[in-house]
C-alpha cells in the first residue's frame, strides 16, 4: 500500500467539481530557479510523472488524459510521460529519466512518498516540480504541492467561523497521520487568526475510545455534575416536594460545552458514531458549529451520519464546468477529481513555456492563476495558496453553498 494513503484519498474524494479559465499569470522576468546557484534550465520540455502501471494505473491514465487535453494543443511545448509504477523507487527513476531527457519542468508524481523520492533528483538538476500530493511536508523551494492540503482546508473553515462569531475552537481527531495533520493545521490557523489555542481530543479505533473522547472534550461531568448532585439530594428527601424538585431539575438545560466550533476528521462508520455521541453529551447544533474536511464533499463518505448543518470546505463547483465538458467530450466520461490537478499543472506549464519560462519568478508570480479548481498561487518556498468555498450539509444529505470562494487571494482564510 502506498505511504500516506489518506493523501491520495483526500485528493480523489475531496477536490470539488470546479471552469477552467485562462491562467492569470502576468508576464514575469526569467530568473534562476535557485538564485545565485547557476540559474534554471533553459529547456521548455514538460515531463509528467504518473503511475501508468501498477495498482494506481487507472488513476494515472485519467490524469495523463487531463494533461494531454492541454499539452496536445497546437503551440504547446514538447511533452513526455514517465511511468512511476506507483512506487517511490519508480518515481525516483522516472525523475532521473525526465531530467536526462531535458525536462524544463516536472509535473507530478502522485503521492507523498513518490514525491519524497523524486524531488531530490529534480532539485539537484534545478528542475521545478509541481507535485500532485497534498502532503504539505513535501513542499520546499522548487517543489510545489498542488493537492488541497489540511492547512488550506482548516484556514478557510476558521475564517468562515470567525466571520460568524465562532471563535472558541475544538477538535475531535483520530490518532493517525491525517488527524495529526488536521491538529497542526487547526493550531496554526487559530494562532494566525488571533484565537485562543483550540481544545484537542484524540481517539483510537473502537467505540470505547470514541465515547470517552467525546465525553472528555464535552466537559460533560463538570457541566452535568452540579445538576446531578441536586437531583440526588432531592431524591434522597423521598417527599412530594423532593420529587417535584427532581422533575424541575431534570428539565433544566445544562451549560454549553467550552467551545462553539468543533472540527472533526472522521468518515464512514466512525463519523456516524460521532454523530450519535454528540447529542448524547449535549453538544448541540444550536450552540456548536461542526466542521469537517474536504472529504465530506462526497456524500458516500458521510452516509448515515447526522451532520445536518455541518460545514466543509471545497472548490466552487462552478469553476470546473468548462474543463469537465471538454474532458468528457474527448474521452467519453467525466473526469475524476484528481484529473483537475494534472490539467492545471499542464495549463500552467503551457502558459509559462510560451512566456517567461519555468523560473521561480514566473511560477511564484503573486497574481496567481485561475484553474479548474479555482484561484491559486505558488510561493517561492513551495507553499500553495488556494481560494476555497464553504458548503453546508442539509437535512436530506445534500449540500449547499454557504460562503463562495474568495475573488482574490488576499481574502482571509486563503
Amino acid at each position: 500500500m502506498v505511504r500516506r494513503a489518506w493523501l491520495v484519498l483526500v485528493c480523489s474524494l475531496g477536490l470539488a467539481a470546479c471552469t477552467v479559465q485562462s491562467p492569470l499569470y502576468a508576464p514575469g522576468q526569467p530568473a534562476g530557479l535557485y538564485p545565485g546557484a547557476g540559474g534554471a534550465r533553459a529547456g521548455r520540455k514538460v515531463a509528467i510523472l504518473l503511475p501508468l502501471s501498477g495498482p494506481l494505473a487507472a488513476v494515472g491514465q485519467d490524469m495523463l488524459q487531463a494533461a494531454e487535453l492541454v499539452l496536445q494543443q497546437s503551440g504547446s511545448p514538447p511533452f513526455q510521460a514517465y511511468d512511476t509504477s506507483g512506487s517511490p523507487q519508480g518515481a525516483a527513476g522516472a525523475a532521473q529519466q525526465a531530467v536526462a531527457g531535458g525536462a524544463g519542468i516536472i509535473l507530478g508524481p502522485l503521492t507523498g512518498s513518490d514525491t519524497a523520492a523524486a524531488a531530490p533528483v529534480a532539485r539537484k538538476a534545478e528542475v521545478p516540480m509541481l507535485a500532485f500530493t497534498n502532503d504539505e511536508t513535501e513542499a520546499r523551494p522548487g517543489v510545489w504541492v498542488l493537492g488541497v492540503t489540511p492547512s488550506q482546508q482548516v484556514r478557510r473553515l476558521v475564517a468562515a467561523l470567525q466571520s460568524r462569531g465562532k471563535t472558541r475552537l475544538a477538535a475531535l481527531l483520530p490518532e493517525s497521520e491525517f488527524g495529526s495533520a488536521m491538529q497542526t493545521a487547526l493550531q496554526a490557523a487559530a494562532s494566525a487568526a488571533g484565537e485562543s489555542p483550540p481544545i484537542i481530543q484524540t481517539y483510537t479505533p473502537g467505540m470505547a475510545s470514541l465515547n470517552e473522547a467525546v465525553r472528555v472534550i464535552s466537559d460533560y461531568a463538570n457541566r452535568r455534575g452540579p445538576i446531578e448532585a441536586q437531583i440526588r439530594a432531592a431524591r434522597a428527601l423521598d417527599t412530594a416536594a423532593g420529587r417535584a424538585r427532581m422533575s424541575e431539575l431534570n428539565r433544566l438545560p445544562i451549560p454549553p460545552p467550552p467551545f462553539d466550533a468543533l472540527l472533526l476528521a472522521a468518515t464512514g462508520t466512525t463519523l456516524e458514531e460521532i454523530g450519535t455521541l454528540l447529542p448524547y453529551y449535549d453538544i448541540n447544533p444550536g450552540e456548536v458549529q461542526v466542521v469537517g474536511p474536504i472529504l465530506w464533499q462526497d456524500p458516500a463518505v458521510r452516509q448515515g451520519a447526522s451532520l445536518a448543518g455541518a460545514w466543509f470546505p471545497a472548490p466552487d463547483p462552478a469553476s470546473r464546468q468548462q474543463f469537465a465538458q471538454a474532458y468528457a467530450a474527448k474521452f467519453g466520461a467525466p473526469p475524476p477529481f484528481l484529473a483537475d490537478l494534472a490539467f492545471d499543472a499542464a495549463a500552467l506549464a503551457r502558459v509559462l513555456a510560451a512566456g517567461p519560462g519555468y523560473s521561480v519568478a514566473a511560477l511564484a508570480n503573486p497574481a496567481g492563476f485561475t484553474g479548474a479548481d479555482g484561484i491559486l498561487a505558488l510561493f517561492p518556498d513551495g507553499r500553495v495558496k488556494r481560494g476555497l468555498a464553504v458548503f453546508q450539509i442539509e437535512a436530506g444529505g445534500a449540500s449547499s453553498l454557504l460562503d463562495p470562494a474568495p475573488a482574490t487571494l488576499a481574502s482571509p482564510g486563503t
